[in-house]
């Protein structure tokens, strides 16, 4: 069967068993039981138990609720319920900022959903459009939003706003003539598709779709086959759980085995087991990393921008590559005047004169032959015409002034086949027509032309002078009227033999310009390392023009079409994108290809769009980025992250904020692993040593408690470098633990383990086992609390204002030393913790010990910079 645009008017009223007068109440009853309500399905949302429950799927986490099962069966309540409190502390936090992000986006929202006046029982009536049905005759005119997919069957100079669904930048001009070839969705010129706004004339409508059978519901459809992908720092932190766990695993079961054969009881054994695996294994970071990125989601929140999934942030961090739309993304979304051409000049609109006769009648005159409004800030009209009105108000000069003083006497409307519009006014006590439209069609009817000097006759030369500006301005990318006019009659109708024997005025042209950030964005992008690509459904000059201006394309060769990818592979298409930094004409599949093509490349890909043909690319990127203001509630659901003020700058300060807080998670990982493997250390030198195990099972949960997640979340909130931006993207199969990553923690937990040992040695020559444990248990407490200062940087910062510019480590510092000191001091504690009382001197020797690890380690680092600055590293 042909497709609906393919057909005639009558062809289409037969098929859906309707007429030009529209439905009865009774047949819209009965077709809305056959078709349902004209709505976009919703996915089922997870309800707040599922996302809590998803919580604890980590791998870490499953293996906590094991050890915490098992301790509870041993009889040791209070293991278990520590283990349980962090964990569920971390399910809680995960959950709420969920639920708080996806409240977020709900408030962007409207309020109501559209209306839409329909012909029902012979007369005009006005419903939800959720109550429209295939056969209902819809009217429609300026300033509407279309409610359903639907076959023109009357039009009186009809544009549509499609940017939404096609990416077009400019509005399509209607017909109602049946097209016969198959054509693209921006082609099909008599059909009006749900979404999208009409800008100018009116006309009447016949629905064909509605809901998910719409052009909108094809492609939110195409969401459910494609699907998100996990961020760099979520696959890197998960393998590292695995390998993490599985190691201290059988470690712990390696040291269980030798208490067991050293004679101690095998209850006792496995309690220490289990308690050295709680405490080696840093179950907190899976909260830290959720605080942190719920730090980031909140400062973000600050900074224009939603995130709807915590690790959204840290991916943007990551990101090599942004596919970002065009219309509303990197430019204004705004048609603006960019240039006039009179009297032979070419003048940019900044510097028009309105002291020039010439220059101001024709500013004049666009606002005369012009239907559209802008009254309080709200514009009604073709986008073309409010550049023109919008162009006097910045000069002052308003076009309700204009229009009062010069009314419109007649009209001849603008229609596709004229190509032009002719408005009538009284003008310096002269009847003077005025008409607009295309450079060629006019000057075929020009006879005369303004010049300084007066009114000639318009010479061929003048002509091809008129038409090389007029093909230099279509090659930057704008879009060109021709101004003319003639003197009519007193007393006479307008019809179209007057448009004839035009004096021509001049040329404006219009664009819709680049946002003023938009090109230092792609300037910081390009100095990250990161590779910004156009991909864009309107023509491709337009789309290289804007592309060349902000610095993403610098020779036509990197622009195509999509055309040019249809028939490619993907092995083709794989090859094929690294040359490429502008698609044109694209439609939604070709989005999701090039984006895949990408991946493939092994590059983390971030995606930005407002439109509903955006979607389907947003949800398969590995960060999908939506416009909130612009963009659709499709676009919405389907990004990671929403922008509140659809500004692509916004996405750059994203990338920082993300790298930074990949760096600041790291510092968080190094001071949790250098900690924990310290510990190790101590008690796998105790084993080996054949001495007495260094630390009680309460010690150890007491350190996991206490000093693991205070100054992790500190380090977490470290201050922005904007350094980062000078650094290349990571590669996407980088491991968080790469082998000098794993070479810092290990020299550092070796300094902290071998300091705790030397604590305990001392302890234990002074008076045995008890005394030894708790100059270990203090000094391993110590030092962790002053080695956040080490992570701080991976450069010594122990002289510079760096030291002191976290005010949450220091806090952390105090808390941490004060809960330590009093546990080692005060009498009514020692059974509680099994420690023994410390007098001053002990204390001081407990300090003395845990503080040498600072500058320990920051010389180190010194040593390491200092080699590396050398090249020796």
């Amino acid at each position: 069967m042909k497709e609906f645009y393919q057909q005639t008017v009558k062809e289409v009223l037969d098929r859906v068993e309707s007429s030009e007068t529209g439905l009865t109440s009774e047949q819209a009853g009965k077709f809305r039981e056959r078709c349902g309500w004209n709505e976009l399905a919703e996915g089922k949302k997870k309800s707040i138990p599922q996302i809590f429950l998803e919580q604890y799927k980590d791998f870490l986490v499953l293996i906590l609720i094991a050890s915490a099962i098992i301790s509870g069966m041993l009889g040791d309540e209070e293991s278990a319920a520590v283990i349980l409190i962090v964990i569920t502390i971390n399910a809680i936090l995960g959950t709420v900022q969920t639920v708080k992000a996806e409240q977020s986006l709900q408030s962007l929202k409207k309020l109501a959903g559209p209306q839409a006046k329909v012909l029902r029982d012979g007369s005009t009536i006005q419903l939800p459009a959720r109550e429209l049905v295939v056969g209902d005759v819809i009217l429609v005119e300026a300033g509407d939003m279309i409610p359903a997919d639907a076959r023109l069957i009357e039009n009186a100079s009809l544009k549509v706003d499609e940017s939404a669904l096609t990416g077009e930048s400019l509005a399509v001009e209607k017909g109602l003539e049946a097209i016969l070839a198959e054509a693209p969705l921006g082609d099909r010129t008599n059909m009006l598709f749900s979404g999208s706004f009409v800008t100018y004339g009116r006309g009447k409508a016949v629905v064909t779709d509605i809901g998910m059978q719409t052009e909108v519901g094809k492609i939110a459809g195409l969401l459910k086959s494609t699907f998100e992908k996990q961020t760099p720092l979520q696959v890197s932190l998960e393998e590292f759980g695995k390998k993490l766990s599985v190691l201290i695993l059988v470690f712990c079961g390696i040291l269980f085995a030798i208490n067991v054969f050293r004679g101690e009881k095998i209850s006792s054994a496995f309690m220490f087991a289990v308690a050295l695996a709680v405490a080696a294994i840093p179950e907190a970071l899976s909260s830290i990393v959720t605080i942190v990125l719920s730090f980031g989601t909140q400062k973000m929140a600050k900074e224009h921008a939603i995130i709807r999934k915590l690790q959204a942030v840290e991916g943007l961090g990551s990101v090599s590559v942004i596919c970002s739309d065009k219309t509303g993304t990197l430019t204004q979304n705004k048609m603006t005047v960019e240039d006039y051409y009179v009297e032979g000049k070419r003048i940019p609109a900044a510097e028009i004169d309105i002291a020039d006769p010439a220059q101001n009648y024709l500013l004049e005159c666009s606002i005369l032959c012009n239907d559209s409004t802008n009254e309080n800030g709200v514009e009604i009209g073709d986008p073309t015409e409010t550049a023109l009105i919008n162009l006097g108000s910045r000069y002052g000069i308003e076009a309700a002034s204009v229009r009062n003083r010069h009314p419109r006497e007649g009209e001849l409307p603008f229609d596709s086949d004229r190509k032009m519009m002719s408005t009538l006014h009284r003008i310096n006590g002269e009847n003077r027509m005025i008409v607009k439209g295309a450079v060629d069609r006019l000057l075929e009817l020009t006879e005369w032309i303004w010049t300084k000097d007066g009114i000639r006759e318009i010479t061929e030369a003048d002509k091809e002078t008129i038409q090389q500006q007029n093909r230099d301005f279509s090659m930057e990318g704008l879009r060109v009227l021709a101004f003319t006019y003639r003197e009519i009659p007193k007393e006479h109708v307008l019809t179209a033999k007057d448009e004839a024997h035009l004096v021509f005025l001049g040329l404006i042209a219009m664009m819709d310009p680049p946002r003023e950030e938009s090109k230092a964005a792609v300037a910081e992008c390009i100095k990250a390392g990161i590779r910004p690509v156009m991909i864009t459904g309107d023509h491709k000059i337009t789309a290289a023009a804007i592309a060349k201006r902000i610095g993403i394309l610098h020779d036509l060769s990197e622009a195509c079409e999509g055309a040019d990818i249809e028939k490619m592979s993907d092995e083709e298409l794989k090859d094929f994108v690294p040359d490429i930094s502008v698609y044109a004409r694209v439609s939604p599949e070709h989005k999701i290809r090039i984006v895949r093509a990408w991946q493939e490349k092994g590059m983390i890909v971030a995606m930005t769009g407002d439109g509903v043909n955006d979607a389907p690319a947003l949800k398969q990127a590995d960060i999908g980025v939506a416009m909130g203001i612009t963009g659709t509630e499709v676009a919405k659901d389907a990004a990671a992250m929403v922008l509140t003020d659809d500004n692509f700058a916004t996405i750059v300060k994203a990338v920082e904020n993300g790298r930074n807080l990949y760096r600041n998670i790291q510092y968080a990982i190094q001071f949790l692993l250098s900690g924990n493997f310290g510990a190790i250390l101590a008690v796998l030198y105790a084993s080996v040593a054949g001495l007495p195990v260094p630390f009680a099972p309460v010690h150890l949960l007491f350190i996991n408690l206490l000093t693991d997640s205070l100054p992790a979340i500190a380090l977490g909130v470290e201050s922005s470098d904007s350094d980062v931006m000078n650094e290349k993207p990571r590669s996407a199969d980088e491991s968080i633990l790469t082998k000098d990553f794993l070479g810092k923690i290990g020299l550092e937990g070796f300094v902290i383990g071998a300091m705790t040992m030397i604590a305990f040695l001392t302890g234990y020559h002074q008076d045995g086992a008890l005394l030894g444990s708790t100059y270990a248990f203090g000094t391993l407490c110590l030092a962790r609390l002053f080695h956040g200062f080490n992570c701080k940087s991976d450069h010594p910062v122990i002289f510079t204002n760096r030291f002191f510019n976290n005010p949450w480590l220091q806090g952390a510092f105090v808390l941490g030393a004060v809960l330590i000191t009093a546990v080692l001091t005060v009498p009514g504690l020692h059974r509680v913790f099994q420690v023994e009382t410390l007098n001053p001197v002990q204390l001081g020797c407990v300090y003395l010990y845990a503080f040498a690890s600072l500058p320990i380690i920051q010389l180190l680092k010194w040593i390491r910079t200092k080699l590396g600055k050398n090249g020796e590293i």
